[in-house]
């Protein structure tokens, strides 16, 4: 593994975290509606997720997923549900005001890594992109120095986004059009989920 090699997958790492979906999604509105604390805990547990899908790809989770297509399928359809249950209870959500309590920090986690489970820009990007930019074989070392690479970007991005999106500016202008957001949010996380569902 060459450092150029490590640029190149920090780059392509950097583009797919800004790219809208599911997860994004996830940190912004545990950001501005559930404060700094929040935001941070969705952030750790979409980053946990997402890292370790990039290690079951560097040893080779691809090949037992073509081995046994039913595992596939079944963590397709439990993401799938899972998305369309968050959709759902955004949706319905929509209107009630943000309580002074703010979301617990292990519950946020756990959103975070579950979203992150299933979701299937996370399990493309390492099923994919990691065979095309590193050479087969990697060392041990060489493997945990990916993987915890892919975990500090992303705690760094998150981080930063649960420190400006739950600014006190932010959050005034998010309660402002709460009902909108969320709703948007809902139908996004719903589309997803069929799309997941649905797709062969």
């Amino acid at each position: 593994m060459t450092f150029e090699q490590l640029i190149a997958f920090n780059a392509v790492l950097i583009v797919s975290i800004l790219s809208p979906g599911a997860a994004f999604l996830m940190a912004v509105r545990a950001s501005v509606s559930g404060g700094r604390r929040a935001g941070i805990a969705t952030g750790l547990g979409l980053a946990t997720m997402a890292s370790l899908w990039t290690l079951a790809a560097l040893v080779g989770m691809d090949a037992i997923f073509a081995l046994f297509p039913w595992a596939f399928a079944a963590l397709k359809i439990g993401g799938a549900a899972y998305l369309i249950y968050l959709a759902v209870m955004t949706w319905r959500g929509a209107k009630q005001p943000v309580t002074a309590a703010p979301k617990a920090q292990g519950r946020a986690f756990i959103d975070g890594f579950l979203v992150n489970l299933g979701n299937p820009k996370s399990v493309l990007f390492a099923a994919a992109v990691l065979v095309v930019v590193f050479p087969p074989n990697l060392t041990g070392a060489e493997i945990a120095t990916v993987v915890l690479n892919h975990f500090t970007l992303e705690i760094l991005f998150y981080t930063g986004c649960a420190f400006v999106l739950s600014a006190p500016v932010a959050r005034t202008r998010y309660l402002r059009v709460k009902p909108h957001i969320d709703r948007a949010a809902a139908l996004l996380l719903g589309g997803l989920g069929l799309k997941l569902l649905l797709q062969r």
